[in-house]
Protein backbone atom coordinates (compact mmCIF):
# COMPACT_ATOMS: atom_id res chain seq x y z
CA UNK A 1 0.00 0.00 0.00
CA UNK A 2 1.32 3.43 -1.25
CA UNK A 3 2.95 5.32 2.09
CA UNK A 4 0.55 7.86 1.11
CA UNK A 5 -2.23 5.65 2.22
CA UNK A 6 -0.97 5.20 5.46
CA UNK A 7 -0.85 8.86 6.29
CA UNK A 8 -4.45 9.30 5.24
CA UNK A 9 -5.38 6.40 7.76
CA UNK A 10 -3.30 8.23 10.78
CA UNK A 11 -4.63 11.38 9.84
CA UNK A 12 -8.50 10.27 9.54
CA UNK A 13 -7.76 8.34 13.16
CA UNK A 14 -6.04 11.53 15.08
CA UNK A 15 -8.96 13.66 13.76
CA UNK A 16 -11.32 11.30 15.01
CA UNK A 17 -10.09 11.64 18.35
CA UNK A 18 -9.21 15.54 18.24
CA UNK A 19 -12.34 16.38 19.65
CA UNK A 20 -11.89 14.77 22.61
CA UNK A 21 -8.78 17.07 23.39
CA UNK A 22 -9.95 20.47 21.63
CA UNK A 23 -13.59 20.49 23.13
CA UNK A 24 -12.77 20.00 26.19
CA UNK A 25 -10.26 23.47 25.31
CA UNK A 26 -13.41 25.24 24.40
CA UNK A 27 -15.71 23.97 26.97
CA UNK A 28 -12.88 25.82 29.56
CA UNK A 29 -12.88 28.65 27.47
CA UNK A 30 -16.59 29.22 27.79
CA UNK A 31 -18.12 27.50 24.77
CA UNK A 32 -21.15 25.52 25.62
CA UNK A 33 -20.97 21.82 25.46
CA UNK A 34 -22.30 21.64 22.01
CA UNK A 35 -21.04 24.46 20.28
CA UNK A 36 -17.28 23.13 21.36
CA UNK A 37 -18.15 19.76 20.12
CA UNK A 38 -18.99 21.14 16.75
CA UNK A 39 -16.82 23.68 16.09
CA UNK A 40 -13.82 21.37 17.31
CA UNK A 41 -15.21 18.96 14.97
CA UNK A 42 -15.74 21.12 12.04
CA UNK A 43 -12.43 22.68 12.30
CA UNK A 44 -10.15 19.21 12.70
CA UNK A 45 -12.65 17.23 9.65
CA UNK A 46 -12.24 21.02 7.58
CA UNK A 47 -8.04 20.69 7.55
CA UNK A 48 -7.88 16.47 7.92
CA UNK A 49 -9.95 16.88 4.37
CA UNK A 50 -7.73 19.43 3.19
CA UNK A 51 -4.64 17.84 3.79
CA UNK A 52 -6.17 14.70 2.84
CA UNK A 53 -7.31 15.67 -0.67
CA UNK A 54 -3.75 17.20 -0.96
CA UNK A 55 -2.17 13.63 -0.82
CA UNK A 56 -4.53 12.25 -3.27
CA UNK A 57 -3.59 15.20 -5.64
CA UNK A 58 -1.20 13.18 -7.49
CA UNK A 59 -3.09 10.29 -7.78
CA UNK A 60 -6.06 11.85 -9.53
CA UNK A 61 -3.42 13.39 -12.11
CA UNK A 62 -2.04 10.15 -12.85
CA UNK A 63 -6.17 8.55 -13.40
CA UNK A 64 -6.84 11.74 -15.32
CA UNK A 65 -3.55 10.76 -17.75
CA UNK A 66 -5.09 7.46 -17.96
CA UNK A 67 -8.48 8.67 -19.23
CA UNK A 68 -9.94 4.93 -17.40
CA UNK A 69 -12.80 6.55 -15.17
CA UNK A 70 -16.40 7.20 -15.84
CA UNK A 71 -17.44 10.89 -16.86
CA UNK A 72 -19.78 12.96 -15.67
CA UNK A 73 -23.11 11.90 -16.52
CA UNK A 74 -22.53 7.77 -15.42
CA UNK A 75 -21.16 9.16 -12.41
CA UNK A 76 -24.32 11.40 -11.84
CA UNK A 77 -26.69 8.39 -12.95
CA UNK A 78 -24.96 5.85 -10.46
CA UNK A 79 -24.98 8.39 -7.47
CA UNK A 80 -28.63 9.01 -7.80
CA UNK A 81 -29.27 5.16 -8.35
CA UNK A 82 -26.97 4.67 -5.56
CA UNK A 83 -28.82 6.88 -2.48
CA UNK A 84 -32.18 4.36 -3.63
CA UNK A 85 -30.23 1.59 -3.59
CA UNK A 86 -28.41 2.45 -0.16
CA UNK A 87 -32.02 3.20 0.99
CA UNK A 88 -33.09 -0.44 0.24
CA UNK A 89 -30.17 -1.94 1.26
CA UNK A 90 -30.77 -0.19 4.72
CA UNK A 91 -34.20 -0.98 5.17
CA UNK A 92 -33.81 -5.00 4.10
CA UNK A 93 -30.98 -5.10 6.62
CA UNK A 94 -32.85 -3.12 9.27
CA UNK A 95 -35.50 -5.55 8.91
CA UNK A 96 -33.58 -8.57 9.21
CA UNK A 97 -31.81 -7.35 12.14
CA UNK A 98 -35.28 -5.95 13.49
CA UNK A 99 -36.80 -9.71 12.43
CA UNK A 100 -34.29 -12.02 13.27
CA UNK A 101 -32.39 -10.94 16.04
CA UNK A 102 -34.91 -8.23 17.89
CA UNK A 103 -32.50 -5.23 17.53
CA UNK A 104 -35.33 -2.15 17.35
CA UNK A 105 -35.28 0.66 14.92
CA UNK A 106 -32.88 3.56 15.41
CA UNK A 107 -29.38 3.84 15.26
CA UNK A 108 -28.24 5.37 19.33
CA UNK A 109 -25.26 6.57 16.87
CA UNK A 110 -27.33 8.73 14.53
CA UNK A 111 -29.95 10.50 17.81
CA UNK A 112 -26.32 10.96 19.19
CA UNK A 113 -24.88 13.08 16.47
CA UNK A 114 -28.37 14.69 15.90
CA UNK A 115 -28.94 15.55 19.35
CA UNK A 116 -25.30 17.89 18.97
CA UNK A 117 -26.72 18.90 15.38
CA UNK A 118 -30.00 20.60 17.08
CA UNK A 119 -28.28 22.08 19.72
CA UNK A 120 -24.71 23.01 17.24
CA UNK A 121 -26.60 23.34 14.02
CA UNK A 122 -22.83 23.97 12.37
CA UNK A 123 -22.22 20.17 13.42
CA UNK A 124 -24.12 19.17 10.40
CA UNK A 125 -20.86 20.25 8.19
CA UNK A 126 -20.18 16.60 9.61
CA UNK A 127 -22.01 14.46 8.45
CA UNK A 128 -23.38 16.04 5.37
CA UNK A 129 -19.90 17.11 3.97
CA UNK A 130 -17.12 15.59 5.65
CA UNK A 131 -17.96 12.20 6.83
CA UNK A 132 -19.18 11.37 2.72
CA UNK A 133 -15.61 12.46 1.82
CA UNK A 134 -13.05 11.06 4.81
CA UNK A 135 -15.11 7.97 4.59
CA UNK A 136 -15.42 7.09 1.17
CA UNK A 137 -11.49 7.62 0.54
CA UNK A 138 -10.56 5.54 3.81
CA UNK A 139 -12.90 2.68 3.63
CA UNK A 140 -13.32 2.57 -0.25
CA UNK A 141 -10.66 3.79 -1.98
CA UNK A 142 -7.67 2.95 0.22
CA UNK A 143 -8.95 -0.67 2.12
CA UNK A 144 -11.73 -1.55 -0.55
CA UNK A 145 -9.36 -0.30 -3.51
CA UNK A 146 -6.26 -2.06 -2.08
CA UNK A 147 -7.46 -5.34 -0.86
CA UNK A 148 -9.83 -5.62 -4.05
CA UNK A 149 -6.23 -5.24 -6.69
CA UNK A 150 -4.66 -8.46 -4.40
CA UNK A 151 -8.04 -10.79 -4.43
CA UNK A 152 -11.73 -9.95 -5.34
CA UNK A 153 -14.73 -8.41 -5.17
CA UNK A 154 -15.90 -10.43 -2.66
CA UNK A 155 -13.75 -9.92 0.21
CA UNK A 156 -12.77 -6.76 -0.29
CA UNK A 157 -16.54 -5.34 0.34
CA UNK A 158 -16.61 -8.00 3.20
CA UNK A 159 -13.31 -6.65 4.82
CA UNK A 160 -14.12 -2.63 3.88
CA UNK A 161 -18.04 -3.12 5.48
CA UNK A 162 -17.22 -4.27 8.02
CA UNK A 163 -14.46 -1.64 9.05
CA UNK A 164 -16.71 0.86 7.86
CA UNK A 165 -19.50 -0.07 10.29
CA UNK A 166 -16.86 -0.87 13.54
CA UNK A 167 -15.80 2.56 13.27
CA UNK A 168 -19.01 3.91 13.70
CA UNK A 169 -19.47 1.97 16.79
CA UNK A 170 -23.18 1.28 17.00
CA UNK A 171 -22.74 -2.53 16.56
CA UNK A 172 -26.14 -3.38 16.85
CA UNK A 173 -26.85 -1.75 13.91
CA UNK A 174 -23.71 -3.00 12.19
CA UNK A 175 -25.71 -5.33 9.48
CA UNK A 176 -27.08 -1.50 8.44
CA UNK A 177 -23.77 0.19 8.45
CA UNK A 178 -22.65 -2.94 6.27
CA UNK A 179 -24.95 -3.02 3.75
CA UNK A 180 -24.50 0.55 3.06
CA UNK A 181 -20.82 -0.33 2.69
CA UNK A 182 -21.52 -3.07 -0.11
CA UNK A 183 -23.48 0.02 -2.06
CA UNK A 184 -21.07 2.39 -1.68
CA UNK A 185 -18.29 -0.34 -2.64
CA UNK A 186 -20.46 -1.08 -5.59
CA UNK A 187 -20.58 2.16 -6.76
CA UNK A 188 -16.73 2.45 -6.60
CA UNK A 189 -15.81 -0.46 -8.80
CA UNK A 190 -19.21 0.20 -11.02
CA UNK A 191 -17.90 4.07 -12.08
CA UNK A 192 -14.20 4.02 -11.00
CA UNK A 193 -14.53 6.91 -9.63
CA UNK A 194 -14.07 7.96 -5.69
CA UNK A 195 -17.03 10.72 -5.81
CA UNK A 196 -19.60 9.01 -7.18
CA UNK A 197 -19.69 6.83 -4.01
CA UNK A 198 -19.07 10.27 -1.63
CA UNK A 199 -22.05 11.87 -3.76
CA UNK A 200 -24.42 9.05 -2.98
CA UNK A 201 -22.96 8.88 1.09
CA UNK A 202 -23.62 12.95 1.19
CA UNK A 203 -27.56 12.60 -0.39
CA UNK A 204 -28.21 9.86 1.79
CA UNK A 205 -26.97 11.58 5.50
CA UNK A 206 -28.55 14.66 3.41
CA UNK A 207 -31.59 13.00 3.61
CA UNK A 208 -31.35 11.27 7.39
CA UNK A 209 -30.11 14.87 8.54
CA UNK A 210 -33.33 16.14 6.79
CA UNK A 211 -36.10 14.12 7.92
CA UNK A 212 -34.29 13.48 11.48
CA UNK A 213 -33.76 17.23 12.33
CA UNK A 214 -36.75 17.69 13.71
CA UNK A 215 -37.96 14.92 14.83
CA UNK A 216 -38.41 12.82 17.62
CA UNK A 217 -36.99 9.27 18.50
CA UNK A 218 -40.19 8.10 18.44
CA UNK A 219 -41.37 9.09 15.48
CA UNK A 220 -37.83 8.67 13.76
CA UNK A 221 -38.74 4.68 14.55
CA UNK A 222 -42.47 5.07 13.02
CA UNK A 223 -40.93 6.43 9.78
CA UNK A 224 -38.18 4.13 9.41
CA UNK A 225 -40.46 0.99 9.70
CA UNK A 226 -42.74 2.63 7.10
CA UNK A 227 -39.94 2.74 4.86
CA UNK A 228 -38.82 -0.68 5.23
CA UNK A 229 -42.68 -1.24 4.48
CA UNK A 230 -42.67 0.22 1.47
CA UNK A 231 -39.39 -1.11 -0.07
CA UNK A 232 -39.88 -4.26 1.62
CA UNK A 233 -43.15 -4.64 1.17
CA UNK A 234 -43.00 -4.42 -2.65
CA UNK A 235 -40.86 -7.47 -2.82
CA UNK A 236 -43.36 -10.12 -1.60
Amino acid sequence: MPKRYWYIILIYVVTQLSTLVFAPLLIAAGFERFDAVAVSSVISFTIATLIILLLLRPERKEAYARDEKAGAGKVILWSIAGVFLALFAQAIAATIEREVFGVPAGSENTMGLMEIAREAPLFILLPVVFAPITEEIIFRKIIFGEIYKRTNFLLAVLVSALVFGAFHFDFKHMLVYFSMGVVFAFLYVKTKRIITPIVAHMAMNSFVVATQYFLTEEDIRRMQEQVETIFIGGLF
